[in-house]
């Protein structure tokens, strides 16, 4: 199928795809390759919760992202990489050595033992092998689920205890910024209770020293001595799980979402193409790390599908200085730039220096993904980044989605500041009311919901289908929940307003409040807790903690020390609370909930309307926690 050029086209897609979703799909998938065809494009619906798409067919994800481009595109640049240490020159690897590279460690996970239907779970830096690993455990058809490197010891061994990995694939360390991350040692402290993991696989990436267990750990390299470049894929069924990324909920423990090959593989491949426009030339550079959704679907799957050029960095936004994305767009000559809000934020509020110094006229088109970006944001990014002249894609869409659902196509679909426009052919999106009656007027406030299948929607909740029909389907029935409230105006552009269940977006990635409070209530001191989100500057929203304690702690300054200690031991550094305010009581109904509600508002710092505490069963706790509000 030919990718979406205009406004007309556009909307041509958008119709035939409302008015044949079957016929859309299957010709869209038709542009990749297969073992075998499907015998039906798409069956089950919200109700049942059996979806599955181009059912009795067989493909490879790995075969589709490299061997399909190897007679045409053999020798174009598939990746570069962009080491943490500025004085490291990239390293460009041809679509011919990606698959090589793939090979070889398919080679490596297969001589270990690892077959078909196996977990390898993988919790590195941002170095190449990720993306080759991953990339190789789909070949041979593994199930890979990636542990973001900054997650602790305790989050990843509960991710490891989920899923069961068989095969832990690690790094010494990793660099970020000046330092070094002890992920080795965080590993071994996790596997303490991880059973199933038989053997953990490291890439020496800092050299820092680290304990190797007898029988469980091996160095990657002495494993690829005696590993094969040549590798076949395994042809997988469409509906066979292909990843595993978990995702905070609104209860304290992580969701393990399920994406399986084919419709996710189909999904990825179309929405990067029309969203982002991208000619053969073109370089793509998306900042997500590989741990989260957008650094598998816009970082590595996307881009390779389409035979496109990808950046991988290592380091973080400002080290050595608030220059260096700047400069490795000069220096790469890259043309087409994907970031979050947060790090548009922490870049803007730096000496405006750091942007003119470097020319960024090789950009065409700019991305914002992971949470709204606020109009301020999107000016500055507009303005200081793409001079005015290119279009800024504001992204919606979630790790259960899969891919893109409602955003700007650069080049052919209207950018609006802090908007994400339009839905992608192929999406439904509906707005409801409280009680779930769809608001049928085009200029709307309501919860965001979707009304129909779409091929790159996860499939389950790893282990506990019962968890997923719950989360996403039971609040409103025949519709999927996105748990995000919207706006829709006059011309049926949406406007994402955020979060409408208790989950927080800090720096564009989502924490679940109770697996906070879990983290909070281990002190000894704290009795309860109560975790809401509240405006913040740079990270969208910031994490604010009241904490009840049965008495004045004697040093408030060493116990808050000690709570983030606590936050960072078991979820990670990124799950630190910002503001940790003690009080007596909580404000509660007299069935025991906790009025959030209020306690947000405070966070907020909006008091001119506390809402009726009447039904509180202790209201004038309200006044002791707004005179006692910090900021």
């Amino acid at each position: 199928m030919e990718p979406i050029r205009s406004y007309q086209e556009y909307l041509n897609h958008y119709e035939e795809a409302q008015a044949n979703p079957t016929g859309y799909w299957d010709k869209v998938a038709r542009d990749l390759e297969w073992f075998r065809p499907w015998k039906r494009v798409c069956t089950g619906d919200f109700s049942d919760l059996n979806i599955k798409w181009f059912e009795g067919g067989t493909t490879n994800l790995s075969s589709n992202c490299l061997d399909r481009h190897l007679k045409n595109k053999g020798k174009k640049t598939a990746l570069i990489y962009v080491s943490n240490n500025p004085k490291e020159p990239p390293q460009k690897i041809t679509y011919s050595e990606l698959q090589q590279k793939v090979c070889r460690m398919a080679s490596v996970f297969s001589n270990l033992g690892i077959k078909k239907g196996d977990v390898i779970c993988f919790y590195m830096g941002m170095v190449p092998e990720l993306m080759i690993g991953i990339l190789a455990a789909t070949r041979i058809g593994a199930i890979h689920s990636v542990v973001f490197g900054g997650f602790s010891a305790q989050s990843l061994s509960g991710r490891i205890q989920d899923c069961q990995a068989k095969l832990l694939v690690t790094n010494d360390g990793g660099y970020r910024g000046d330092k070094i991350i002890a992920l080795k040692e965080v590993a071994d402290e996790a596997l303490k209770d991880c059973p199933s993991i038989q053997t953990v696989v490291v890439h020496r990436r800092t050299k820092n020293a680290v304990k190797m267990q007898d029988g469980r750990d091996l160095w990657l390299h002495d494993l690829e001595t005696t590993a094969t470049t040549v590798f076949p894929a395994t042809p997988m069924e469409a509906e066979d799980p292909l990843f595993i990324l978990y995702t905070s909920g609104s209860t304290g423990k992580p969701k393990g979402l399920l994406h399986t090959t084919a419709g996710y593989m189909v999904y990825a491949y179309h929405t990067f193409r029309n969203v982002f426009q991208m000619s053969e030339e073109d370089i793509f550079w998306c900042t997500a790390d590989i741990g989260w959704v957008t650094g598998h679907t816009y970082l590595t799957y996307g881009p390779l599908l389409n035979g496109n050029t990808t950046v991988m960095y290592e380091g973080i936004p400002v080290y050595p200085d608030a220059g260096r994305f700047w400069q490795i767009i000069d220096q790469l000559q890259v043309t087409h730039f994907y970031t979050a809000p947060t790090a548009i934020r922490a870049l803007q509020a730096t000496d405006l220096s750091f942007v003119t110094k470097c020319k960024l006229d090789s950009l065409k088109v700019l991305g914002s993904v992971g949470e709204p970006i606020n109009e301020e944001a999107w000016s500055w990014y507009n303005t200081h980044i793409g001079k005015g002249r290119c279009p800024i894609v504001d992204t919606w869409w979630q790790t259960e989605t899969g891919g893109i659902m409602i955003s700007p196509l650069a080049h052919v679909t209207e950018c609006i500041p802090a908007h994400a426009t339009h839905p992608l052919p192929g999406i439904t999106p509906i707005l409801v009311n409280s009680s779930g009656k769809e608001i049928m007027e085009t200029e709307a406030e309501g919860n965001l919901c979707i009304k129909n299948p779409w091929p790159g929607m996860a499939r389950t909740i790893w282990g506990d289908h019962d968890r997923f029909r719950k989360t996403y389907f039971e609040t409103y029935k025949g519709l999927y929940f996105t748990g995000d409230g919207a706006r829709r105006d006059a011309k049926g552009n949406y406007r994402i307003t955020g979060r409408v269940d208790d989950v927080i977006n800090v720096s564009g990635h989502r924490l679940g409040t109770a697996e906070i409070e879990d983290a909070i209530n281990t002190h000894p001191d704290v009795v309860e807790s109560a975790v809401v989100g509240y405006p913040h500057k740079i990270k969208g929203q910031g994490i604010y903690v009241f904490c009840i304690c049965p008495q004045a702690p004697n040093n408030p300054e060493q116990v808050k020390k000690e709570l983030m200690a606590a936050v960072t031991k078991v979820i990670g550094p990124i799950a630190k609370p910002d503001l940790i305010q003690f009080v007596t009581g909580l404000p509660k109904t007299r069935s025991g909930k906790i009025m959030r509600r209020i306690l947000r508002k405070v966070a907020e710092g909006d008091l001119s309307n506390m809402g009726d505490n009447s039904t509180l069963l202790n209201p004038d706790i309200v006044d002791e926690i707004v005179k006692g509000k910090l900021s």
